[in-house]
């Protein structure tokens, strides 16, 4: 028995430095989810990327919209960006895309960029309707939308629920859904039963019937490809996919001389 003492004791020790570790990560779960830049934009970056504050004239924003072009639109492109940063940072999408001939509008989430509020899915998802609601109400159809690694999970979210007529959807390194991808990540704690934010994109777009592009990093090394191919199995919409050369979760081309950017938005609009 005086044997078995210290062993008890040992085991004690560790299951009880586990129940820490597991009660730790529940209760900042969502400080280790979501990282953002809270920082306002600057003034000087927004007009060297030809964006301006939307909706316009208005202190709490919702985004960043990029100029009218100087040509009839072929439409809106809202971006939900990825978890990182600010929308401001992610002035490349406008590069790419408005040469194309869309109006890109950056959406920005609470407790992002100088944006009021915490970041959580409900928060995310009711804000990114709203910005759609206002999308469309203020430039009309047809409006794309377009989410890059969290980004996919609200956009995925707002198209299950949409307030405004959504014709086609892009997904940049996108996951299947959150439970499973952090299991996968973390297998010596049970985050499947653990997480409050779930970010079901298999789930929200099992109904969704408009076009899906689904871009892939190849060597994605935050969210495993795999995560992104069973979402694109599991689409029944019309869809295509796209992967990234050596591209990684954070070093895709965001060069706008790219030909996948045009490819991706030709699939979608059945550009002939």
């Amino acid at each position: 028995m005086n044997r078995l003492t210290p062993l008890l004791t040992i085991l004690f020790v560790l299951i009880t430095l586990y129940g820490f570790v597991v009660l730790a990560a529940f209760l900042l779960q969502r400080q280790l989810l979501y990282f953002p830049n809270s920082d306002p934009p600057p003034a000087a970056q927004l007009a060297a990327a030809g964006l301006t504050t939307w909706p316009a004239g208005e202190v709490a924003y919702r985004g960043f919209v990029s100029r009218t072009p100087p040509f009839p639109t072929r439409g809106a492109v809202i971006v939900f960006h990825g978890n990182a940063g600010a929308a401001w940072q992610r002035s490349y999408y406008v590069d790419a895309l408005q040469p194309l001939g869309y109006r890109v509008i950056l959406a920005e989430y609470p407790g992002y960029g100088g944006r009021a509020g915490r970041p959580s899915e409900a928060a995310l998802v009711a804000d990114a309707q709203a910005t759609l609601r206002r999308a469309y109400a203020e430039f009309g159809a047809p409006i794309y939308l377009w989410g890059e690694s969290l980004g996919s999970g609200v956009a995925a979210a707002v198209a299950a629920a949409p307030v405004a007529p959504v014709e086609g959807l892009v997904l940049l390194t996108p996951w299947d859904n959150l439970p499973d991808l952090a299991q996968s990540l973390y297998p010596f704690l049970p985050v499947r039963f653990l997480l409050r934010d779930r970010y079901d994109s298999v789930r929200a777009l099992a109904a969704f019937t408009q076009p899906v592009a689904v871009v892939i990093a190849e060597r994605d090394e935050i969210i495993p490809p795999a995560r992104a191919e069973r979402l694109y199995a599991s689409l029944a919409a019309p869809k295509q996919r796209w992967i990234l050369p050596d591209a990684g979760h954070n070093t895709w081309p965001t060069n706008p001389a790219h030909p996948w950017w045009r490819a991706v938005m030709k699939f979608l609009t059945a550009e002939k």
